[in-house]
């Protein structure tokens, strides 16, 4: 269709051309046919070589039309010499050079009309839909392209750029004004703007949260614009741009890290990752296979976690399918762990395997206790009978002083560790302890996000409540380098600097997403929050040392720590007696009996375990009916 179209163009320029030259309407005639012959048979081979007609009009950019340029410059360099060059008798001289002319724009308006009758914009505007205005903080590169992409979607209008250049600041960017930082205010007013979309892919962490601090409170939602490759599309809708990343919540910068550390026990190597598809064991993979390890296990008891992080590695890594080798097993099976590592020859593993959610564990106690330190035992003793260089257990903040079933069977894994670091040093045991994890399933974050996006309220369980926070990957890559430190024994935790009040970080996800809180001093805010009390053996604060005074290491912002622990031989006895209370199911003596190994648990009075309070139930009722 569009090379008829061009072709019919060609005629009519020509006969206008005519039209011009003459001073006159004029009918064609004779040797003036030629004319317009000639102009189809040059013309149309080269807009074919040029590319014409594999560009889709609608998304047609100042590309395809430096292209037309281009293409109707070499036409009418070959149509002068023939007919003003060289001169054909019954046709004017200036024929050819107005020809050429009128048919550079006849073709470009062409485009131009195409575009905008099959346009997205023009489509939106007959549908009467309703256009949302944007501002992109930062007019480079990035922020350019996305300005282009939005155009061509019609759903954002963007009113203008803003940017940190003082010699940008009042200048036009493809019809787009840019504005000073200052004139946020007075735009989002003005414009009616409802979100920000931040192009600033190269900034430094420490920068761009200045920025995002300074939007808090303008009553417009922040959003980060996609990567390169979705730009380049040509096509966005709102869907496409992203929530701010869990380092721009968190307001601080990341933890960099070791290259030489990541590798020590990893590049070249057989590695084993426990709870391979959860949320830390699955950022371990993507951080492991990044380093080039020999072969990846990857163990897991959940089918579809493990589906999940397989397929997603070999989406990356489509060469290496031989070497990431996902295995089912549950880490409490002896004999399923002992023939894994008896079949390969493993030098390093990470144990992520665990029970993590404390109000959960709570219920279920015997489960909680007999995954999270007899499977951390089975998966040590097979290590040990297998020779694996290097074991590391990935622990959590709550094993300190821990007020919980969870922190308390995590710091008994710990302690498991330590006593076989002690008696048994062929491999070399190490845990690392860090804080919670923004953006991991059961955390803060995707809750709070689901929670705003609802319209409200925002649930917390104490408006005091305080935690460490951490990103994935930096949990990730903490792991990996602590353990490539370790020496037999070793407790290493990250200097994270302050905790982070729960109810600041809600704060914050409000206000940009361009809402406000509602409470007492602001009646007609848009999220209120609600505080529904602390969970079963809940704690207002968590701290990461049990002791003083730990020691520096290799990696300025991970420390060694020194805590006690009770000699293999001494509790190997204990252990044995709680293995006797679970198979009783009697959780209190269990409690009774992690109260008296692990110093500092202080549970609460009352059992929250979900079986042994209904065997009551049901025992109390038997007895009311006798």
């Amino acid at each position: 269709m569009a090379l008829v179209v061009d072709a019919a163009l060609c005629a009519l320029t020509v006969w206008l051309a005519f039209c011009l030259r003459l001073d006159a309407w004029v009918t064609l005639s004779g040797m003036q046919w030629l004319a317009i012959a000639a102009s189809i048979a040059i013309a149309i081979p080269i807009f074919i070589r040029f590319g014409f007609y594999r560009a889709i009009f609608r998304f047609i950019g100042w590309s395809a039309f430096f292209a037309i340029i281009k293409a109707v410059s070499l036409y009418g360099l070959i149509y002068l010499t023939i007919f003003t060059t060289i001169s054909i008798p019954g046709i004017p001289r200036s024929v050819g050079i107005l020809q050429p002319l009128l048919l550079l724009i006849a073709v470009g308006m062409s485009r131009l009309v195409v575009r905008y009758l099959l346009g997205e914009t023009y489509r939106r505007r007959l549908s009467g839909a309703a256009q949302t205005n944007v501002i992109i903080y930062g007019a480079g590169s990035v922020g350019r392209q996305l300005a282009s992409a939005l155009e061509s979607s019609g759903e954002q209008r963007v009113a203008g750029f803003l940017d940190d250049d003082n010699s940008l600041h009042g200048s036009l960017i493809n019809g787009i004004r840019v504005y000073n930082r200052a004139d946020l205010s007075v735009l989002v007013a003005s414009c009616n703007v409802k979100t920000v979309l931040l192009a600033l892919p190269n900034l430094k962490a420490s920068r761009r949260n200045e920025i995002i601090e300074s939007l808090r409170g303008e009553r417009v939602a922040v959003r980060l614009a996609p990567n390169i490759s979705e730009i380049a599309k040509g096509k966005l809708d709102a869907a496409a741009f992203l929530d701010l990343d869990v380092h721009d919540l968190l307001g601080r910068e990341p933890v960099q890290p070791d290259r030489e550390l990541l590798e020590r026990n990893v590049k070249g190597k057989n590695v084993l990752v426990t709870g391979a598809g959860g949320s830390i064991g699955s950022e371990l993979c993507r951080q492991i296979m990044v380093l080039g390890p020999e072969k990846l296990l990857l163990v897991e008891q959940s089918e579809y976690a493990l589906y999940s992080i397989h397929s997603e590695l070999l989406r990356q890594y489509p060469a290496a399918e031989m070497r990431i080798i996902p295995i089912l097993a549950s880490v409490r099976d002896e004999r399923r762990i002992g023939d894994i590592l008896a079949s390969w020859k493993v030098a390093t593993i990470y144990h992520a395997a665990a029970y993590k959610h404390v109000p959960l564990v709570e219920h279920n106690a015997i489960e909680g206790v007999r995954n999270n330190v007899f499977g951390t035992l089975v998966v040590a003793k097979a290590s040990l009978a297998a020779g694996v260089d290097n074991f590391v257990l990935v622990s959590t903040d709550k094993a300190v002083r821990p007020a919980n079933i969870m922190g308390a069977s995590k710091r008994l894994a710990e302690m498991v560790l330590q006593a076989l670091a002690q008696t048994m040093p062929t491999t070399k045991f190490s845990m690392v302890r860090f804080g919670n994890v923004l953006g991991s399933s059961g955390s803060v974050v995707p809750l709070f996000r689901d929670q705003i996006r609802g319209g409200g309220p925002i649930t917390l369980t104490h408006p005091d409540i305080t935690r460490f926070f951490m990103t994935i990957p930096e949990a990730a890559q903490l792991v990996i380098q602590a353990g490539a430190m370790a020496e037999g024994g070793d407790l290493f935790v990250l200097d994270m600097g302050e905790p982070v009040r729960i109810i600041d970080l809600a704060r914050r996800m409000v206000e940009l997403s361009g809402l406000t809180v509602k409470d007492g001093t602001n009646p007609d805010g848009d999220i209120l929050f609600v505080t529904t009390g602390l969970r079963p053996a809940e704690k207002l604060f968590e701290e990461l040392l049990i002791g003083e005074n730990p020691t520096p290491s290799q990696h300025d912002r991970i420390m060694r720590a020194r805590e006690d622990f009770i000699p293999w031989q001494i509790l190997q006895t204990h252990l044995e007696g709680l293995d006797r209370l679970m198979d009783k199911g009697d959780v209190k003596g269990l409690r009774a009996q992690l109260e008296l190994l692990v110093s500092g648990y202080s549970p609460s009075e009352k059992i929250h375990d979900l079986l042994s309070m209904r065997r009551e139930e049901v025992l109390k009722s038997d007895e009311l009916m006798r």
